[in-house]
């Protein structure tokens, strides 16, 4: 089936062949996990290439393809269209520019073009057993995160909370993290990007935790913002605005909405309390075999409509530099009538 949806787009976009090398791609397509691999697609061959180390488990694997054991794709690539039938070849936009340059002097008979979101405009529209496994990732960072708050105490360090996350979300069943856990406390939570440190947590600080994980190849992301001891009231007022914002989304969010608007209904809520210049980042992204997939939205993107199965994130945020910030992020399935939470932890302003 996806296949076949590869295929089309290729008629559609009058490419007679197409070079896919990006591994989550290639997983996507044929379920192959190994670290080698690449496929060529022409209008009527379905080709694998692998080196020696895989070449058996492709075999075994991979249905409706031809195997070929080669460490040199790209010559094979040329093998098989030296016959002339073939003369354009799409290949994909995030190759290193080593590769490129080999492609481009190793197959200068071909006319090459270079493809953006090719595979990606498929992904984005998750299947049932896709939605499947992004849900039991959700769950494990649900339950993960209920296991860190009692952990959190005055005295830890974020790096401390960082490794206690990753762990548990290991002993609850992930493969691994979907992106370096964030772990940003005190004065620090104002960093949306906030790398855990050795920073002890003190009493009254906001804790910004921001993680993830991968369930069988697919990703899950979230985050919330937690309180030691005491609550600034200026934090408390921050938190509920934020909350607002996110609750505001979810309870709008479905297929057809454009992603303007996906981005503008949280926004205009923060801007309306006057933090609007505060918000410094998008309201979200895609996620699946990748913790950042399209879509991504921006104010500008009047056109785009959000479709049903698509998997997006809603994680509005208010930064005050040197103060602190907060951050709340959930994961939502997007249907036709309106959204489905999938991350299911607790949002209400929670102090330990």
């Amino acid at each position: 089936m996806r296949i076949e949806q590869v295929k089309q787009k290729m008629k559609s976009e009058k490419l007679e062949s197409l070079l896919i090398t990006d591994m989550k791609n290639i997983y996507y397509l044929t379920g192959f996990s190994g670290t080698a691999g690449s496929i060529l697609l022409t209008r009527d061959r379905n080709i694998f290439m692998t080196d020696s180390r895989y070449s058996e488990m492709a075999k075994n694997l991979i249905h409706d393809f031809e195997i070929i054991e080669t460490r040199d794709a790209i010559g094979s690539v040329l093998s098989i269209t030296k016959d002339g039938k073939i003369k354009t070849l799409g290949f994909e936009e995030n190759i290193t520019y080593q590769f490129f340059k080999r492609l481009t002097q190793t197959l200068d008979t071909l006319q090459l073009f270079a493809t953006s979101n090719f595979l990606m405009e498929l992904r984005q529209i998750k299947d049932a057993t896709e939605i499947k496994k992004i849900k039991k990732a959700c769950e494990i960072s649900d339950q993960a995160f209920l296991e860190v708050l009692k952990f959190i105490e005055p005295g830890r360090t974020e790096i401390e909370i960082a490794n206690f996350l990753d762990f548990k979300m290991r002993d609850l069943g992930a493969s691994g993290v979907s992106f370096e856990t964030i772990v940003a406390s005190g004065a620090r939570s104002s960093l949306p990007h906030g790398v855990a440190s050795h920073k002890p947590i003190a009493f009254g600080d906001p804790i910004t935790l921001d993680f993830g994980c991968f369930y069988d190849h697919y990703a899950s992301d979230m985050t919330r913002t937690i309180f030691v001891g005491e609550v600034d009231p200026k934090m408390k007022e921050i938190y509920h605005v934020v909350l607002s914002a996110n609750q505001a989304l979810i309870a709008q969010a479905k297929a057809g909405l454009t992603y303007a608007a996906f981005d503008k209904i949280p926004r205009t809520i923060i801007e309306q309390e006057n933090f609007g210049s505060f918000f410094t980042h998008g309201i979200g992204h895609g996620v699946g075999l990748d913790i950042h997939e399209i879509p991504y939205f921006s104010q500008n993107m009047i056109q785009e409509k959000l479709l049903e199965n698509m998997v997006v994130t809603d994680e509005p945020g208010i930064y005050l530099p040197s103060f602190g910030g907060v951050r709340i992020e959930d994961d939502l399935l997007i249907t036709k009538e309106g959204c489905e939470l999938l991350t299911k932890a607790p949002k209400e302003l929670i102090v330990i």
